[in-house]
């Protein structure tokens, strides 16, 4: 997956354990509508030091993996979810708007899905 926005935050490394490392930041999204969007990314490991070469309100495209987990804590089951970075970029200016253009047309397309299918689809799935 992958997302582009402004650098809004981003905060010093933090040692978790001996050999566990992380850093979070925060990408601004969607500045161009009333409601912006900002949404935490965390790197880890040797990946922690990539966030140095960029600066505060840098245009940057994000390549990142979902990430969920459940803990079984005293109050019960809770879920968590990390959208954990694995390379950014600097974007070229002239880049900036090509994107906003593509998540403008995607937010018009978030109605319900169309299933279009007939009887005689062979496909092997189940349902």
């Amino acid at each position: 997956m992958e997302v582009t926005g402004q650098l809004k935050l981003k905060y010093d490394t933090q040692k978790v354990s001996e050999k566990f490392q992380k850093r979070d930041f925060v990408l601004a999204t969607d500045l161009s509508t009333p409601y912006p969007q900002y949404v935490s990314f965390q790197v880890t490991q040797d990946k922690c030091s990539m966030l140095d070469t960029f600066n505060q309100g840098d245009e940057i495209k994000v390549q990142f993996n979902l990430r969920g987990r459940e803990w079984n804590g005293p109050q019960g089951i809770k879920y968590f979810n990390t959208l954990e970075a694995w390379r950014i970029e600097k974007v070229a200016a002239g880049q900036s708007s090509a994107p906003a253009q593509s998540n403008a047309s995607m937010q018009e397309n978030t109605s319900a899905p169309v299933f279009n299918s007939s009887i005689s689809d062979n496909d092997d799935l189940p349902f």
